[in-house]
């Protein structure tokens, strides 16, 4: 009998590039982007519904993350001209220049709602700034779930799926913490309930996608990407178990915060190391493609059709 094909590459060498993108650039870029997005919606509703402190915080902070934001990306770029390249065309079919167009967008009109908020000046500017600031957010703060999707890297790429829902929950868990951490107690209630909205909708879709992906998952449950979800993991739990426990208290509330957006921070940040280490092994990309092969000819996983008997 012809034995069974061992996985193998050329002398072990990844199949794919590793991708170019840079660490802390990249994963800060993520996470400050979704925080910025969410802070904008957060701040649009703290101001719908009366509670000028927390508008005032989740305003500026949106402001501070987009500008952030876009200096993590223009750095990793290498020179600010190549991002204002990306903004010579709009390709609909590109994540990075949609998303560029995005902040482009954005920023300025994050910049009008935080300047207005923090002085009191030009209100019916403010007013249409925060409009079109909580517009834009939701764009904001997933839009990059789709840019690491649209890669060829297997974790990133396999995760499509799940990614938009993992983003966006992670996004909410940033901005939830903020306003914990720095708004007053009393308007706390909408940032409470951002968050932990946000907390269940990041776990969950992270878990669905593990168990949907399966061995391709493995990155994220091991070496540097395993080390930072798990931390995400734990300091979620610990964050929400603040905002449930300690509402009156102010100390309670900001540490509550502030373990939500380094939550936050590290999800981004294990899915960043998770996708470079599948990138890194030939085995998740090479045995997925052997397992879609198999199902397209109708024959049993894992066996070859070419194999029989000598």
């Amino acid at each position: 009998m012809v034995p069974k094909a061992e996985f193998g590459s050329y002398y072990g060498r990844p199949v794919l590039n590793p991708p170019v993108w840079r660490s802390p650039e990249i994963p800060g870029y993520l996470f400050l982007g979704g925080l910025a997005g969410a802070s904008s919606l957060l701040g649009a509703g703290a101001t719908a519904t009366g509670r000028p402190g927390l508008a005032r915080v989740s305003k500026l902070g949106a402001f501070g993350a987009g500008l952030l934001s876009v200096g993590a990306l223009v750095h990793d770029l290498g020179r600010p001209a190549r991002f204002l390249n990306m903004l010579r065309v709009f390709k609909v079919t590109s994540p990075m220049s949609v998303g560029s167009w995005l902040l482009a967008g954005y920023v300025p009109l994050a910049g009008a709602a935080a300047v207005s908020a923090a002085t009191g000046r030009v209100p019916r500017i403010g007013v249409a700034a925060t409009a079109g600031s909580a517009l834009l957010g939701p764009a904001v703060a997933s839009y990059t779930a789709a840019l690491v999707s649209d890669t060829a890297v297997p974790a990133w790429h396999e995760g499509h799926r799940e990614m938009p829902y993992l983003f966006v929950g992670s996004a909410a868990t940033a901005a939830g913490g903020l306003g914990l951490l720095a708004a007053p107690t009393g308007e706390h209630r909408p940032a409470r309930r951002l968050a932990l909205v946000g907390v269940a909708t990041e776990l969950a879709a992270l878990s669905v996608m593990r168990r949907r992906l399966g061995m391709v998952a493995e990155p994220y449950s091991t070496g540097t990407g395993g080390r930072y979800l798990r931390a995400a993991t734990a300091l979620s739990a610990a964050g929400t178990a603040g905002a449930l426990l300690g509402r009156r208290s102010r100390l309670a509330s900001a540490l509550s915060g502030a373990a939500l957006l380094a939550a936050s921070a590290c999800t981004r940040w294990g899915i960043f190391h998770g996708g470079r280490a599948s990138a890194a092994d030939p085995r998740y990309t090479v045995e997925p493609q052997r397992r879609a092969r198999d199902r397209n000819r109708g024959t049993p996983e894992g066996n070859d059709p070419a194999a029989g008997s000598g």
